[in-house]
C-alpha cells in the first residue's frame, strides 16, 4: 500500500509541476508581453534621435487605462499578474515619454517656449511674474490648449499624480458602491480597447494604410487574442474579456483595411503614382 501511494503521489506532484510551469509562463506573458512591441520603438527613437513617428497620445491612453485598472483592483481585486501588468505598462509608458520629450527638446531647431502642466512659461507671463513678484505657479494656471504638449517630463508626472490622486480619493469614498466600482473597471479596459480606433479612423479617412506598420498591427492582434483568451479562461471580471473582444475586433478591422486598400487604389497611392510618372 505504501509503495502504491508513493507512485500516485509522485505522479500527482509531477503533473502539478507541469501545470505550474504553464501557469507561470502564461502569467509572465501577460505581465511583460504588452510592453514588447514598444521595445523596438524605444530603440529606434534612441538610435535616430527622432520621435516624430511615435504618437505620445498612445502613452496617454495606456497611462490612463492602467492607472484606472490599478484603482479598480482595490474595489474589485483580480489576478495579481493583471495588476503587475499595469504597473509594468505605466513604467514603460513613462520611459517612452521621458525619451520622446528629451529627444524633441534636444533636436528642436528653434527652441520652443516652455509649456508646463501647471503654467505656461512664455515671455509675456514671465514679464507679468517679474512685475508681480507675488504671483506663483499653481495648478490653477493649467491651460487646456497645451494639454499633453508640455515640454518637460516633470509635467507629465504631475498630471499622472494628480489624476491618480483624484481617482484614488473618489474610489475610497465610493468603494462600497457596486455601480461606481464596476464603471471604473469598465472605463479602464474600454480606454485600452479603443487604442487602435484612431489608427482605424485615420486609415478610413485617407483610404490608405500607407505608413502604418503591418507587423505592429499583427503583434497587436496576436497579443490581444492571447490576452482575451487568458481573461476568459482565468475568469477575470466581465469588463476585461468584453473589452478584449472589442479590442480584437478593432485589430481585425485594421487588418481588413490592409487587404481592402491593397486591392482598391487609394487617392494617396494614385497621387504617388502620378508624381512618379511626371518626375
Amino acid at each position: 500500500m505504501s509503495t502504491e501511494w508513493y507512485w500516485n503521489s509522485s505522479d500527482f506532484w509531477e503533473t502539478l509541476h507541469f501545470q505550474d510551469i504553464v501557469t507561470w509562463f502564461c502569467a509572465g506573458a501577460m505581465i511583460f508581453g504588452g510592453v514588447v512591441p514598444y521595445i523596438p520603438q524605444y530603440r529606434e527613437i534612441q538610435k535616430t534621435d527622432n520621435a516624430d513617428g511615435f504618437s505620445t497620445y498612445v502613452c496617454l491612453v495606456l497611462l490612463l487605462a492602467n492607472t484606472l485598472r490599478i484603482i479598480f483592483w482595490f474595489g474589485h481585486p483580480f489576478e495579481l499578474p493583471l495588476l503587475f501588468q499595469s504597473i509594468i505598462m505605466i513604467t514603460t509608458m513613462l520611459a517612452m515619454m521621458n525619451l520622446c520629450i528629451g529627444v524633441r527638446n534636444k533636436t528642436a531647431i528653434v527652441p520652443s517656449k516652455s509649456r508646463l502642466f501647471s503654467a505656461i512659461e512664455d515671455e509675456e507671463i514671465l514679464q507679468v511674474k517679474h512685475s508681480h513678484s507675488s504671483i506663483t505657479r499653481s495648478y490653477w494656471d493649467f491651460e487646456v490648449k497645451y494639454f499633453w504638449e508640455w515640454t518637460d517630463f516633470l509635467s507629465y508626472l504631475e498630471f499622472l499624480a494628480t489624476f491618480t490622486a483624484i481617482m484614488g480619493i473618489f474610489m475610497y469614498f465610493c468603494i462600497e458602491t457596486f455601480f461606481v466600482v464596476e464603471t471604473i473597471g469598465f472605463l479602464a479596459v474600454f480606454i485600452e480597447a479603443m487604442l487602435g480606433a484612431p489608427q482605424f479612423y485615420r486609415n478610413l479617412r485617407k483610404k490608405s494604410t500607407l505608413g502604418m506598420s503591418k507587423k505592429m498591427v499583427c503583434l497587436w492582434t496576436l497579443g490581444d487574442v492571447f490576452k482575451t483568451a487568458y481573461y476568459i479562461l482565468r475568469e477575470a471580471p466581465i469588463q476585461f474579456w468584453l473589452c478584449g473582444i472589442l479590442q480584437v475586433a478593432i485589430d481585425l478591422s485594421i487588418l481588413l483595411q490592409v487587404l481592402i486598400y491593397r486591392i482598391t487604389p487609394s487617392p494617396v497611392k494614385l497621387l504617388l503614382k502620378g508624381e512618379s510618372h511626371t518626375s
